[in-house]
């Protein structure tokens, strides 16, 4: 996770004055997405970007001066070609960029910094709201915009006046079972920005050479998982095709937020599999949540493959729900 609005709060009670400033709205190509941050200290420091260099030193000299006025407001900077092809796009366009100072009467106020930070710091998903007319913000949950937290999609509702901007925590994804589809599906995940997690109680496959760098748990998921826990932004995949250490996964997934569950094994296994958890006392709406034969359905073959389909129904679940 970026530490944008930290950084921001760090500086403020040091004393240095902080501005955040946010991409609301663009057009034409754009470098940085709406909801993109940039933090800017009263000393000139920056942390964060808006831009791919073409408005950021327009938006430090503007959030100075708001740092002294105590006012936010809303910026608008058009992006010529050539600029543009300079930090490496094929044309311009034009930006939109809220900037608040903070603790100020007119900007944003420190209790709503530091309670949105508390939530970034707790993995609770969270939206920061700001009327663009009035500068009243408040924090909203994913009951709230509940689409915009499943596409991790900010930006200006329909009355064009209300700023929402999506602070998701990043996503992860707990693998139970390390094995050779594993090996395939842990760099998959790094590239679509999951921070992922091997369990499995088995020393020859739990092992640091078959997965370098990587985060391993030698033991089973009801000890591992204690403390780490699966919440909304977690995928659990499981792998082991063994129910003693599958299963209690599964249980700890299914009392779980975690926004996919899916469990290797054959449509014979996972009716053994359903069986056993029917006798474990969960209802069939609660066992429906997970995805057996675990994949979309592309004829995969091979450990490779297999870690493609995963990965493509792990996505197609948190974009599109189940």
């Amino acid at each position: 996770m970026d530490r944008i609005p930290e950084q921001a709060l760090d500086w403020h009670r040091a004393g240095k004055g902080a501005a955040l400033a946010s991409v609301v709205e663009t057009w034409g190509s754009a470098p940085r997405r709406v909801g993109a941050m940039l933090a800017v200290s009263g000393d000139g420091e920056l942390a964060g970007s808006v831009s791919g260099g073409c408005v950021e030193g327009a938006v430090v000299t503007e959030a100075l001066d708001a740092l002294d006025s105590g006012r936010s407001l809303m910026l608008t900077y058009g992006v010529a070609d050539d600029d543009a092809f300079a930090v490496g796009l094929a044309c311009g366009g034009t930006i939109r960029i809220l900037l608040q100072p903070i603790g100020t009467e007119g900007g944003l106020p420190v209790e709503t910094l530091e309670a949105l930070c508390r939530d970034r710091a707790a993995r609770t998903p969270v939206a920061h709201v700001i009327d663009t007319e009035t500068w009243e913000g408040s924090l909203a949950g994913q009951a709230d915009y509940p689409e915009r937290f499943r596409s991790d999609r900010s930006g200006m509702l329909e009355d064009q006046r209300t700023f929402v901007a999506i602070h998701n925590p990043p996503l992860r994804m707990t693998i139970i079972g390390a094995v050779h589809i594993a090996q395939a599906l842990v760099p998959m995940a790094r590239i679509a920005g999951y921070e992922p997690l091997i369990v499995d109680p088995r020393p020859a496959f739990a092992a640091e050479s078959r997965f370098p760098g990587e985060t391993i748990l030698d033991d089973y998921p009801e000890e591992a998982l204690k403390d780490r826990g699966l919440d909304s932004r977690t995928a659990l995949v499981l792998l082991t095709h063994d129910p003693k250490i599958d299963d209690p996964a599964l249980e700890l997934g299914l009392k779980s937020a975690a926004f996919y569950i899916g469990a290797l094994g054959s449509t014979r296994t996972h009716a053994k599999r359903v069986s056993r958890l029917e006798g474990r006392g969960f209802a069939p709406e609660e066992i429906a949540r997970i995805h057996a034969p675990i994949g979309l359905d592309i004829g995969a073959a091979g450990p490779a493959e297999i870690a493609v389909a995963v990965m493509a129904e792990v996505t197609r679940v948190l974009r599109r729900g189940a």
